[in-house]
């Protein structure tokens, strides 16, 4: 990680080591990440229309279907519409219990 920071990057070893807070940190390497994807896109481009240029018997499918990439895959939710309910009810009650304490 201090190699891709400090040599790739450029940041200042003494700044990487002791005035980055790790927040910053994780928020630099995404980024430096993220620059990549544009020519990942280019070259998955390139390859899909030298597989499919000629035609095939088979259907040819999206270009997003057939090389999926790890930024494209759609979140899915990991929590349920019940427990959302559950958890508005909970901060309903809080909130109740706040406004009888402002306003007795």
């Amino acid at each position: 990680m201090f190699q891709m920071f400090v040599g790739e990057i450029g940041i200042n070893w003494h700044d990487y080591l002791y005035r980055l807070t790790y927040c910053q940190i994780l928020l630099i390497s995404r980024g430096y990440h993220n620059r990549h994807h544009a020519g990942w896109e280019q070259a998955r481009l390139v390859a899909y229309n030298a597989r499919f240029c000629m035609g095939s018997k088979d259907p040819i499918p999206l270009l997003t279907e057939w090389i999926k990439f790890p930024w494209e895959q759609t979140p899915t939710m990991p929590i349920s519409q019940e427990d959302i309910d559950e958890l508005q009810a909970d901060m309903d009650a809080i909130n109740a219990a706040r406004e009888k304490q402002v306003n007795p």
